[in-house]
Protein backbone atom coordinates (compact mmCIF):
# COMPACT_ATOMS: atom_id res chain seq x y z
CA UNK A 1 0.00 0.00 0.00
CA UNK A 2 1.18 3.51 -0.84
CA UNK A 3 0.23 6.56 1.20
CA UNK A 4 0.66 10.01 -0.29
CA UNK A 5 -0.30 13.61 0.48
CA UNK A 6 -2.77 15.29 -1.90
CA UNK A 7 -5.35 18.06 -2.11
CA UNK A 8 -8.34 18.72 -4.35
CA UNK A 9 -8.76 22.47 -3.82
CA UNK A 10 -6.78 25.49 -2.73
CA UNK A 11 -6.81 26.95 0.75
CA UNK A 12 -5.02 26.68 4.05
CA UNK A 13 -2.73 23.62 3.82
CA UNK A 14 -3.77 22.49 7.29
CA UNK A 15 -7.37 22.35 6.07
CA UNK A 16 -7.06 20.95 2.54
CA UNK A 17 -4.13 18.53 2.67
CA UNK A 18 -5.05 14.90 3.21
CA UNK A 19 -3.35 11.50 3.12
CA UNK A 20 -4.81 8.88 0.78
CA UNK A 21 -4.02 5.20 0.33
CA UNK A 22 -3.63 3.47 -3.01
CA UNK A 23 -1.84 0.44 -4.46
CA UNK A 24 1.93 0.56 -4.72
CA UNK A 25 3.26 1.83 -8.07
CA UNK A 26 4.05 -0.62 -10.85
CA UNK A 27 7.62 -1.46 -11.78
CA UNK A 28 9.51 1.51 -13.27
CA UNK A 29 9.85 1.79 -17.01
CA UNK A 30 12.87 2.89 -19.00
CA UNK A 31 14.22 6.19 -17.68
CA UNK A 32 12.50 5.79 -14.30
CA UNK A 33 13.42 4.73 -10.78
CA UNK A 34 11.17 3.51 -7.97
CA UNK A 35 12.03 5.19 -4.66
CA UNK A 36 10.89 4.08 -1.21
CA UNK A 37 10.69 7.38 0.63
CA UNK A 38 12.07 7.80 4.15
CA UNK A 39 11.79 11.58 4.65
CA UNK A 40 10.74 14.74 2.87
CA UNK A 41 11.02 18.43 3.82
CA UNK A 42 8.26 21.00 4.15
CA UNK A 43 9.41 23.94 2.02
CA UNK A 44 7.52 27.26 2.06
CA UNK A 45 6.96 26.92 -1.69
CA UNK A 46 5.19 23.58 -1.19
CA UNK A 47 2.55 25.19 0.99
CA UNK A 48 2.33 28.34 -1.16
CA UNK A 49 1.43 26.19 -4.17
CA UNK A 50 -1.39 24.59 -2.19
CA UNK A 51 -2.74 27.95 -1.03
CA UNK A 52 -2.57 29.45 -4.52
CA UNK A 53 -4.38 26.56 -6.24
CA UNK A 54 -7.56 27.85 -7.86
CA UNK A 55 -10.77 25.97 -8.42
CA UNK A 56 -11.46 22.32 -7.67
CA UNK A 57 -9.53 19.38 -9.11
CA UNK A 58 -11.21 16.35 -10.64
CA UNK A 59 -8.31 14.17 -9.48
CA UNK A 60 -6.19 14.50 -6.31
CA UNK A 61 -3.29 16.91 -6.81
CA UNK A 62 0.08 15.65 -5.49
CA UNK A 63 2.28 17.78 -3.24
CA UNK A 64 6.02 18.31 -2.77
CA UNK A 65 9.11 18.45 -4.97
CA UNK A 66 11.92 16.93 -2.86
CA UNK A 67 12.36 13.71 -0.89
CA UNK A 68 14.97 11.19 0.15
CA UNK A 69 14.76 7.43 0.31
CA UNK A 70 16.09 4.16 -1.06
CA UNK A 71 16.15 3.09 -4.70
CA UNK A 72 13.93 -0.01 -4.80
CA UNK A 73 14.04 -0.60 -8.57
CA UNK A 74 15.48 0.97 -11.71
CA UNK A 75 13.90 0.73 -15.14
CA UNK A 76 15.57 -1.30 -17.91
CA UNK A 77 18.34 0.36 -19.93
CA UNK A 78 18.19 3.41 -17.66
CA UNK A 79 21.12 5.75 -17.20
CA UNK A 80 21.54 6.87 -13.60
CA UNK A 81 23.89 9.22 -11.77
CA UNK A 82 27.09 7.83 -10.19
CA UNK A 83 26.35 6.00 -6.96
CA UNK A 84 22.67 5.40 -7.74
CA UNK A 85 21.85 1.68 -7.69
CA UNK A 86 19.23 -0.62 -6.23
CA UNK A 87 19.44 -0.38 -2.45
CA UNK A 88 21.34 2.91 -2.40
CA UNK A 89 20.14 6.05 -0.65
CA UNK A 90 19.02 8.78 -3.03
CA UNK A 91 17.41 12.21 -3.00
CA UNK A 92 15.09 13.31 -5.80
CA UNK A 93 14.54 16.92 -6.93
CA UNK A 94 12.63 18.41 -8.65
CA UNK A 95 10.06 15.63 -8.41
CA UNK A 96 6.34 16.53 -8.40
CA UNK A 97 4.41 14.51 -5.84
CA UNK A 98 7.42 13.87 -3.60
CA UNK A 99 5.25 13.69 -0.47
CA UNK A 100 4.56 10.00 -0.94
CA UNK A 101 5.77 6.72 0.51
CA UNK A 102 6.61 5.45 -2.98
CA UNK A 103 7.75 7.61 -5.89
CA UNK A 104 8.22 6.68 -9.53
CA UNK A 105 10.74 9.37 -10.44
CA UNK A 106 12.62 10.34 -13.55
CA UNK A 107 15.96 8.63 -13.09
CA UNK A 108 17.86 11.78 -14.00
CA UNK A 109 16.58 13.61 -10.90
CA UNK A 110 17.80 10.88 -8.51
CA UNK A 111 21.07 11.78 -6.80
CA UNK A 112 23.17 9.55 -4.55
CA UNK A 113 23.25 10.66 -0.90
CA UNK A 114 26.62 10.89 0.90
CA UNK A 115 26.89 8.39 3.76
CA UNK A 116 27.70 11.20 6.18
CA UNK A 117 24.19 12.68 5.96
CA UNK A 118 21.17 11.51 7.94
CA UNK A 119 17.84 11.13 6.18
CA UNK A 120 16.50 14.34 7.72
CA UNK A 121 19.42 16.32 6.28
CA UNK A 122 19.49 14.34 3.02
CA UNK A 123 15.87 15.36 2.45
CA UNK A 124 17.19 18.94 2.14
CA UNK A 125 20.19 17.99 0.00
CA UNK A 126 19.20 19.66 -3.27
CA UNK A 127 16.52 22.38 -3.26
CA UNK A 128 18.14 24.88 -0.89
CA UNK A 129 21.80 24.12 -1.72
CA UNK A 130 21.02 24.36 -5.45
CA UNK A 131 19.26 27.67 -4.83
CA UNK A 132 22.43 28.82 -3.07
CA UNK A 133 24.51 27.76 -6.09
CA UNK A 134 22.15 29.67 -8.39
CA UNK A 135 22.32 32.84 -6.28
CA UNK A 136 26.09 32.67 -5.95
CA UNK A 137 26.39 32.48 -9.75
CA UNK A 138 23.92 35.35 -10.12
CA UNK A 139 25.98 37.52 -7.79
CA UNK A 140 29.27 36.63 -9.43
CA UNK A 141 27.89 37.54 -12.87
CA UNK A 142 27.43 41.13 -11.71
CA UNK A 143 30.58 43.00 -12.74
CA UNK A 144 30.94 45.14 -9.61
CA UNK A 145 30.68 42.18 -7.25
CA UNK A 146 34.09 41.21 -5.96
CA UNK A 147 35.66 44.59 -6.76
CA UNK A 148 34.05 47.68 -5.24
CA UNK A 149 30.61 46.10 -4.93
CA UNK A 150 29.00 44.01 -2.25
CA UNK A 151 26.19 41.51 -1.81
CA UNK A 152 23.12 42.52 0.21
CA UNK A 153 20.89 39.66 1.34
CA UNK A 154 17.48 40.00 2.96
CA UNK A 155 15.83 37.16 4.90
CA UNK A 156 19.37 36.23 5.91
CA UNK A 157 18.10 34.00 8.70
CA UNK A 158 16.15 31.75 6.34
CA UNK A 159 17.29 28.28 5.31
CA UNK A 160 18.74 29.56 2.02
CA UNK A 161 20.07 32.74 3.63
CA UNK A 162 22.22 30.82 6.10
CA UNK A 163 23.72 28.73 3.29
CA UNK A 164 24.47 31.85 1.23
CA UNK A 165 26.20 33.34 4.28
CA UNK A 166 28.33 30.23 4.69
CA UNK A 167 29.38 30.21 1.03
CA UNK A 168 30.21 33.93 1.12
CA UNK A 169 32.32 33.47 4.25
CA UNK A 170 34.20 30.62 2.59
CA UNK A 171 35.07 32.82 -0.40
CA UNK A 172 35.55 36.06 1.60
CA UNK A 173 32.80 37.85 -0.32
CA UNK A 174 31.61 41.24 0.90
CA UNK A 175 28.19 40.48 2.39
CA UNK A 176 25.58 42.55 4.22
CA UNK A 177 22.85 40.46 5.87
CA UNK A 178 19.44 41.96 6.62
CA UNK A 179 16.90 40.49 9.04
CA UNK A 180 13.61 41.80 10.38
CA UNK A 181 14.39 41.98 14.08
CA UNK A 182 17.09 42.10 16.71
CA UNK A 183 16.10 38.56 17.61
CA UNK A 184 16.96 37.47 14.08
CA UNK A 185 20.28 39.31 14.27
CA UNK A 186 21.07 37.60 17.58
CA UNK A 187 20.39 34.20 16.03
CA UNK A 188 22.74 34.99 13.14
CA UNK A 189 25.45 36.06 15.57
CA UNK A 190 25.19 32.67 17.27
CA UNK A 191 25.76 30.94 13.95
CA UNK A 192 28.45 33.26 12.59
CA UNK A 193 31.09 35.11 14.55
CA UNK A 194 31.26 37.78 11.82
CA UNK A 195 27.61 38.87 12.01
CA UNK A 196 26.87 42.33 13.36
CA UNK A 197 23.57 44.10 13.86
CA UNK A 198 22.52 47.65 13.08
CA UNK A 199 19.48 49.28 14.66
CA UNK A 200 19.41 52.04 12.05
CA UNK A 201 17.01 52.15 9.12
CA UNK A 202 17.74 49.75 6.31
CA UNK A 203 19.05 52.52 4.05
CA UNK A 204 21.33 53.96 6.70
CA UNK A 205 22.54 50.52 7.69
CA UNK A 206 23.39 49.60 4.12
CA UNK A 207 25.29 52.82 3.59
CA UNK A 208 27.28 52.28 6.76
CA UNK A 209 28.05 48.61 6.09
CA UNK A 210 28.66 48.84 2.36
CA UNK A 211 30.45 52.17 2.61
CA UNK A 212 33.52 50.48 4.03
CA UNK A 213 34.13 49.15 0.51
CA UNK A 214 33.04 52.23 -1.49
CA UNK A 215 29.90 50.54 -2.84
CA UNK A 216 29.49 51.96 -6.34
CA UNK A 217 27.48 48.85 -7.14
CA UNK A 218 25.65 46.21 -5.18
CA UNK A 219 23.93 42.93 -5.90
CA UNK A 220 20.88 42.10 -3.81
CA UNK A 221 19.21 38.78 -3.04
CA UNK A 222 15.67 39.24 -1.74
CA UNK A 223 13.27 36.41 -0.97
CA UNK A 224 11.08 38.58 1.28
CA UNK A 225 9.93 42.05 0.30
CA UNK A 226 9.01 43.04 3.84
CA UNK A 227 12.64 43.40 4.81
CA UNK A 228 13.55 45.80 2.03
CA UNK A 229 12.06 48.82 3.78
CA UNK A 230 11.25 50.54 0.48
CA UNK A 231 12.74 50.62 -2.98
CA UNK A 232 15.64 48.31 -3.77
CA UNK A 233 19.26 49.36 -4.16
CA UNK A 234 18.91 52.26 -1.78
CA UNK A 235 22.62 52.69 -1.07
CA UNK A 236 24.36 52.33 -4.43
CA UNK A 237 24.52 54.14 -7.74
CA UNK A 238 23.97 50.91 -9.66
CA UNK A 239 22.99 47.39 -8.87
CA UNK A 240 21.26 44.14 -9.66
CA UNK A 241 18.51 42.55 -7.62
CA UNK A 242 17.62 38.86 -7.83
CA UNK A 243 14.36 37.69 -6.29
CA UNK A 244 14.08 34.00 -5.50
CA UNK A 245 11.14 33.51 -3.14
CA UNK A 246 7.55 34.41 -2.36
CA UNK A 247 7.57 34.62 1.41
CA UNK A 248 5.69 37.94 1.41
CA UNK A 249 2.81 39.07 -0.77
CA UNK A 250 3.73 42.76 -1.10
CA UNK A 251 4.57 44.06 -4.60
CA UNK A 252 8.08 45.24 -5.46
CA UNK A 253 8.13 49.03 -4.92
CA UNK A 254 10.30 50.46 -7.69
CA UNK A 255 9.94 54.00 -9.02
CA UNK A 256 10.88 54.69 -12.64
CA UNK A 257 13.57 57.16 -11.53
CA UNK A 258 15.26 54.38 -9.55
CA UNK A 259 15.56 52.17 -12.61
CA UNK A 260 16.85 55.01 -14.80
CA UNK A 261 19.12 57.01 -12.54
CA UNK A 262 20.65 54.08 -10.66
CA UNK A 263 20.99 51.59 -13.53
CA UNK A 264 19.09 49.01 -11.53
CA UNK A 265 18.41 45.53 -12.91
CA UNK A 266 15.67 43.27 -11.50
CA UNK A 267 15.81 39.53 -12.12
CA UNK A 268 13.75 36.57 -10.96
CA UNK A 269 15.31 33.16 -10.31
CA UNK A 270 13.46 29.88 -9.83
CA UNK A 271 15.34 26.69 -9.10
CA UNK A 272 12.25 24.46 -9.51
CA UNK A 273 11.05 25.66 -12.89
CA UNK A 274 14.10 27.10 -14.61
CA UNK A 275 17.19 25.15 -13.61
CA UNK A 276 16.35 21.74 -15.07
CA UNK A 277 15.08 23.12 -18.39
CA UNK A 278 17.66 25.87 -18.90
CA UNK A 279 20.92 24.34 -17.65
CA UNK A 280 22.88 21.83 -19.72
CA UNK A 281 23.44 18.30 -18.43
CA UNK A 282 27.06 19.16 -17.67
CA UNK A 283 26.05 22.27 -15.75
CA UNK A 284 23.43 20.38 -13.76
CA UNK A 285 25.98 17.72 -12.81
CA UNK A 286 28.41 20.42 -11.69
CA UNK A 287 25.71 22.21 -9.70
CA UNK A 288 24.66 18.97 -7.99
CA UNK A 289 28.26 18.17 -7.05
CA UNK A 290 28.56 21.65 -5.57
CA UNK A 291 25.26 21.29 -3.71
CA UNK A 292 26.56 18.10 -2.11
CA UNK A 293 29.69 19.90 -0.94
CA UNK A 294 27.58 22.71 0.50
CA UNK A 295 25.40 20.19 2.36
CA UNK A 296 28.47 18.40 3.74
CA UNK A 297 30.31 21.56 4.71
CA UNK A 298 27.33 23.45 6.12
CA UNK A 299 25.35 20.62 7.67
CA UNK A 300 24.89 22.65 10.84
CA UNK A 301 22.92 25.20 8.80
CA UNK A 302 20.46 22.59 7.49
CA UNK A 303 18.26 22.70 10.56
CA UNK A 304 15.76 19.98 11.32
CA UNK A 305 13.36 21.70 13.69
CA UNK A 306 11.35 18.53 14.27
CA UNK A 307 10.58 15.13 12.75
CA UNK A 308 7.01 13.98 12.22
CA UNK A 309 5.30 10.85 11.02
CA UNK A 310 2.96 11.00 8.07
CA UNK A 311 0.00 10.73 10.45
CA UNK A 312 1.16 14.01 12.04
CA UNK A 313 0.98 16.00 8.81
CA UNK A 314 -1.47 18.60 10.14
CA UNK A 315 0.73 19.31 13.16
CA UNK A 316 3.84 19.67 10.98
CA UNK A 317 2.10 22.03 8.55
CA UNK A 318 0.74 24.07 11.44
CA UNK A 319 4.20 24.48 12.92
CA UNK A 320 5.58 25.56 9.56
CA UNK A 321 2.91 28.26 9.29
CA UNK A 322 3.94 29.67 12.67
CA UNK A 323 7.60 29.91 11.61
CA UNK A 324 8.06 29.42 7.83
CA UNK A 325 11.77 30.29 7.57
CA UNK A 326 13.00 26.77 8.32
CA UNK A 327 12.42 23.68 6.20
CA UNK A 328 11.22 20.91 8.50
CA UNK A 329 11.71 17.27 7.70
CA UNK A 330 8.76 14.92 7.91
CA UNK A 331 10.27 11.62 8.97
CA UNK A 332 8.39 8.75 7.32
CA UNK A 333 8.65 5.25 8.77
CA UNK A 334 7.88 3.16 5.70
CA UNK A 335 7.92 -0.64 5.71
CA UNK A 336 10.40 -2.66 7.73
CA UNK A 337 9.89 -3.97 11.24
CA UNK A 338 7.65 -2.06 13.68
CA UNK A 339 9.58 0.71 15.35
CA UNK A 340 12.13 0.97 12.54
CA UNK A 341 13.92 4.31 12.34
CA UNK A 342 15.24 6.37 9.43
CA UNK A 343 18.91 6.25 8.53
CA UNK A 344 21.22 7.81 11.11
CA UNK A 345 24.81 8.65 10.28
CA UNK A 346 27.94 8.31 12.35
CA UNK A 347 30.02 11.44 13.05
CA UNK A 348 32.10 12.61 10.10
CA UNK A 349 35.44 14.17 10.90
CA UNK A 350 37.21 15.68 7.90
CA UNK A 351 40.95 15.87 8.35
CA UNK A 352 41.62 18.41 5.62
CA UNK A 353 39.83 20.63 3.15
CA UNK A 354 38.64 18.42 0.27
CA UNK A 355 39.79 18.83 -3.29
CA UNK A 356 37.53 20.27 -6.00
CA UNK A 357 36.21 17.07 -7.43
CA UNK A 358 33.23 15.92 -9.51
CA UNK A 359 33.32 19.17 -11.48
CA UNK A 360 32.38 21.18 -8.41
CA UNK A 361 32.59 24.96 -8.83
CA UNK A 362 33.43 25.61 -5.18
CA UNK A 363 33.53 23.38 -2.12
CA UNK A 364 32.74 25.19 1.15
CA UNK A 365 33.42 22.29 3.47
CA UNK A 366 34.35 23.59 6.89
CA UNK A 367 36.75 21.97 9.34
CA UNK A 368 34.09 21.46 12.00
CA UNK A 369 32.52 18.04 12.53
CA UNK A 370 29.20 17.23 10.96
CA UNK A 371 26.55 16.67 13.60
CA UNK A 372 25.07 13.18 13.80
CA UNK A 373 21.34 12.91 14.28
CA UNK A 374 20.16 12.25 17.80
Amino acid sequence: MNRRVVHTRGGSPADVLTVIEEPEPAAPERGQALIRTTAFPVHPGDLQAVGAYSGAAAEPVPVGVEATGVAAAIGPDTHVAPGVEIGSRVTVFPQPGAWSQWIVADAEVAVAVPDELSDEVAAQLLANPLTTVMLRCEAQDYLAFGYDGCLVQTAAGSSVGRLVTGVCRFHSFALVNVVRSERGAAELRKRSRTCRSCRQSIRAGLRRSAGRRRADGECGLRPDRREAGGEPSGSADAGREAGHGLIAEEPIPVHASTLLSKSLTLRGKNIVGGWRSEASAERRASDIATAKQIALGLTDQLDVAAAYGLDELAEAVGRHRRCPSTAWSLSLIVGGAPGARPYRCAPFRPTKRPSRREGSQWCPRQDSNLRPSA
